[in-house]
């Protein structure tokens, strides 16, 4: 079965090399890697060509975010499997035969995610998987905990953490990809909850580890990165969320929109709000989308 990679770089040469010296020993013969670059004006481009040509590269003219990067990616991939890396992930030893043996193990399954650790503290999980609170709120599963307390086989997730994340092709076109328009945060959410709407299920591989570099291109805690994330939440809420599951958990999304909101404006963070007033600007558009994806859900969240 082939396997096709995508890795989204913009201005990322720092890491790259890394990356891909910890990655590419570990793929097999026949694997495909699909490197897209968002116009990066640091060399990128010009290091993979010399160092590494049989990369299948895709200029773009602007950035167009890591959900741009993965859905220009994924219309070129050519695998039954697709691996979205980042390009700031070094993945440790093992890694892909152990995403590969759960994938051909678990028919059922449509997504298997990685752990994710900090690149300065392997032995400390940052992503084990998505989890969701009942406000609507996607967290980081085991962050914070060590390696060492995850599970030692296989369990499910509500989705896998798109930045170590292996998908079957095949459910990534049944529910349309990665919404492009995202730019980047919580598309990986979104596709959590439309892959679960149609009744794909996720499990977290804990023998794939890699370290990661977070925020390493938006910066943590930037203000593009707030107001992308505040975007997205809403977007993501009201596209996807199950009407089943509005009575229950709308209260809850409700309550924790106001505190936020009433945070951004008592530490002065517009960033924060100006991200939600985006997403409530669009919401017709959102709506409409709502309706499309919620005509294809056949199962609840």
């Amino acid at each position: 079965m082939l396997l096709s990679v995508i890795i989204v770089t913009w201005n990322g040469l720092c890491h790259l090399p890394r990356c891909l010296a910890a990655l590419l020993p570990q793929l097999p013969a026949n694997a495909e890697v699909i490197q897209v670059d968002n116009a990066s004006r640091d060399g990128t481009v010009a290091w993979v060509r010399a160092n590494h040509p049989m990369l299948r590269l895709i200029e773009l003219s602007h950035n167009t975010g890591f959900a741009g990067g993965v859905a220009k990616g994924l219309r070129a991939a050519r695998g039954q499997l697709v691996l979205l890396l980042n390009d700031d992930a070094f993945v440790e030893p093992g890694f892909v035969v152990a995403l590969l043996d759960v994938m051909a193990a678990h028919q059922e399954i449509s997504a298997a995610s990685a752990v994710l650790t900090f690149d300065h503290r392997p032995d400390i999980v940052a992503s084990a998987g998505i989890r969701l609170r009942r406000d609507g709120l996607a967290l980081d599963a085991w962050a914070g905990r060590l390696v060492t307390e995850l599970p030692h086989a296989p369990v499910e997730v509500f989705g896998p953490s798109g930045g170590a994340a292996m998908y079957r092709r095949s459910a990534l076109d049944d529910v349309g990809g990665v919404e492009p328009s995202f730019f980047a945060y919580l598309e990986d959410v979104d596709l959590a909850f439309r892959l679960r709407g149609r009744g794909h299920r996720s499990l977290l591989v804990p023998q794939a580890r890699a370290r990661h570099i977070y925020s390493a291109s938006a910066g943590q805690g930037s203000p593009l990165k707030q107001r992308l994330l505040g975007r997205n939440r809403l977007r993501t809420l009201v596209r996807c969320l199950p009407r089943v599951l509005l009575p229950q958990l709308l209260p809850h999304i409700a309550a924790y929109e106001l505190m936020a909101c009433a945070y951004a404006l008592l530490t002065r963070q517009p960033h924060m709000l100006a991200g939600r007033l985006a997403a409530l600007h669009e919401l017709p558009l959102l709506l409409a989308q709502r309706q499309v994806i919620q005509a294809r859900t056949t199962a609840t969240a």
